[in-house]
């Protein structure tokens, strides 16, 4: 393969070996031999995982673990995932707690708190089975049904695995017991 490459000058055109009189050859292996590093040097820089670059898992943060606490009624146990609110972190400090929790409508237990929680209150529209929430400033409900609601509530978590909870607590009222993971 012959290559010409051409330099202007001062109005007139003149190849490599022109400029390099006696070189023109060498110059031309070499400049394609530098041409044919940068390519295989990009090519590698272009794999995945090739060093020099950065990929994903280099580069993320790690992330702080949500805070977890443990909901038991009876001899079931339910993890909760804690939302990240100024009440939620309340209510941990609170633990362990043990209350009594009333059923309202077939679809929530609650019961009154010790002390009043900070309130950031919101309509949540959908209501799901396994939410945990706070009405007004003292009211912990556990939800145990999916259902619509107009009701403002401050969130404070979530079970995780909501399934068998509606049949853990039943249709009447109980005791749970919430404690630190």
């Amino acid at each position: 393969m012959t290559m010409n490459l051409d330099v202007l000058h001062k109005d007139r055109s003149r190849t490599v070996s022109e400029h390099l009189p006696g070189h023109g050859l060498s110059a031309m292996r070499t400049l394609g031999l530098l041409c044919g590093l940068l390519m295989l040097t990009g090519c590698d820089a272009a794999q995945p995982g090739a060093s020099g670059t950065h990929t994903a898992a280099a580069t993320a943060t790690v992330q702080p673990e949500e805070p977890r606490m443990q909901m038991t009624v009876g001899e079931r146990h339910f993890t909760i995932t804690l939302a990240d609110t100024e009440a939620a972190r309340e209510l941990a400090a609170m633990l362990p707690l043990s209350i009594n929790m009333a059923d309202l409508n077939g679809n929530e237990k609650h019961g009154e708190l010790l002390k009043s929680l900070p309130t950031n209150a919101s309509r949540p529209g959908t209501i799901r089975s396994g939410d945990l929430m706070l009405y007004g400033s003292r009211t912990l409900v556990v939800f145990y049904l999916t259902f619509s609601s107009s009701y403002s509530y401050t969130r404070l978590g979530r079970v995780d695995d909501p399934s068998g909870l509606a049949q853990a607590l039943g249709s009447g009222g109980t005791r749970i017991e919430f404690s630190k993971e």
